[in-house]
């Protein structure tokens, strides 16, 4: 029985998405539940899954190629079939291709793109012979044309002009750099490749949020010397109660709450010429992944106590870095927190993250000598960058609510008190 696979339904925030990579090809046997395609939108990679044991019998939709909300994109046969597989806009093959395929290279290239495959059987090539550079191992077109190129330099130069449609390259080409043009100097590489459609959005909102927010920056320091004081004392027992390690950012973010429940303006939102007030308390936390910058979202951080925050900030971390990260785990937000101190940055002037109309920067620690008490004394100093919408925000309303998120740091005991 046929079944058609289609795409997601896709939230009104998402327009469209790519097909990034088939896990599977027409005719290869899959098991239920099987992961058959990632969809990348401009927020997250989705996953499509086989509906039940069977193959792919046709593809619709390549990699590279855009699908909307619900289309289709693959037709599914249930159960085993040994009817040869179909391929949108396949052409005709060769004799040449035709031995390809039946040859032991043939076969192992049944788990290879459409592009891949081609090439393979263009060449003549062992496809069991090539190491892959993909994600598990996948071969890539890249791949296949670094493999060539030492054997073959005038067929992998004839295969780049007409894939990239450059001018032919000089006689003195020794290399192609992965995804890249040859060039006579292979000093001066370059290479031109797509914006993911993540970094694409993400350039897209910060240009927004610079030409559409009046965005100021104040700044502060804060004394971490009680934080880490507690985290030396107290790490071995919290790991033991909550299970994870006592880290910076579960501070930051009660901190945080506690002084957006005084200055309410910084937890709000302006929607055209009305200023929308949150009764709720969701955090964003950035973390870089291999994708780039995203933002998941703590939901009603206020409730929520050291343990549970650290936790969960954990859990978002290694969703991102795995690209596991739902549309849910990105959606809204009332204020962000982004520590590129993790980097070695000490001050820096973070954009904001539309609609919020705030975003606290953290910074490197480091030592610094400070006068207390008349004396001079060594302590672990972190600078602090809040940046905000001066259209709601005044730097009055500003600069109180950096000073209370310092004093909450400096003071930690002032958040178990709530005073």
């Amino acid at each position: 029985m046929s079944i058609e696979i289609n795409a997601p339904q896709f939230p009104e925030s998402v327009a469209d998405g790519t097909i990034a990579t088939w896990h599977k090809q027409p005719g290869e046997p899959v098991m239920r539940d099987e992961l058959l395609v990632d969809i990348e939108t401009d927020k997250v990679v989705i996953e499509v899954v086989a509906p039940a044991d069977g193959q792919i019998k046709e593809l619709l939709k390549g990699e590279g190629e855009s699908v909307l909300s619900a289309e289709l994109l693959a037709i599914f046969e249930e159960g085993v079939s040994s009817s040869a597989p179909a391929v949108k806009k396949a052409p005709a093959a060769s004799s040449a291709q035709a031995e390809a395929a039946e040859s032991p290279a043939g076969s192992a290239s049944a788990s290879l793109s459409p592009a891949v495959r081609k090439l393979v059987a263009e060449h003549g090539i062992d496809a069991s012979s090539i190491i892959g550079s993909g994600k598990d191992g996948r071969i890539l077109k890249e791949d296949v044309m670094n493999f060539i190129t030492p054997n073959d330099p005038s067929a992998a130069v004839e295969e780049v002009k007409k894939i990239e449609k450059v001018a032919a390259p000089t006689p003195a080409l020794t290399a192609i750099p992965p995804g890249g043009v040859p060039l006579a100097n292979e000093d001066r590489i370059e290479r031109r490749v797509p914006m993911t459609r993540l970094r694409a959005r993400v350039a897209e909102r910060l240009v927004q949020a610079q030409q559409t927010s009046a965005s100021l920056t104040t700044f502060n320091e804060v004394n971490m010397k009680p934080i880490m004081e507690m985290r030396k004392n107290y790490k071995e027992q919290f790991e033991k109660v909550h299970g994870v390690r006592m880290g910076f950012m579960a501070f930051f973010v009660r901190a945080v709450v506690e002084s957006l429940k005084r200055f309410p303006e910084v937890n709000a939102s302006i929607d055209g010429n009305d200023v929308v007030y949150h009764s709720y308390y969701d955090i964003g936390v950035a973390v870089s992944s291999s994708r780039g910058l995203v933002v998941p979202v703590l939901r009603d951080a206020d409730k929520k106590g050291l343990g549970e925050v650290e936790a969960q900030i954990t859990e978002l971390a290694m969703k991102a870095r795995d690209g596991k990260l739902t549309l849910d785990d990105m959606t809204g937000g009332t204020f962000t927190l982004s520590n590129g101190g993790v980097f070695g940055s000490l001050l820096s002037t973070p954009i904001l993250n539309p609609p919020q109309t705030g975003i606290i920067g953290m910074h490197k620690i480091q030592e610094r000598a400070m006068v207390v008490d008349g004396e001079i004394v060594v302590l672990p100093m972190m600078y602090l960058a809040l940046s905000y919408d001066h259209r709601l925000i005044d730097g009055k309303e500003a600069v109180g609510f950096l000073v209370q998120v310092k004093q909450f740091i400096e003071d930690p005991a002032r958040l178990l008190l709530e005073i």
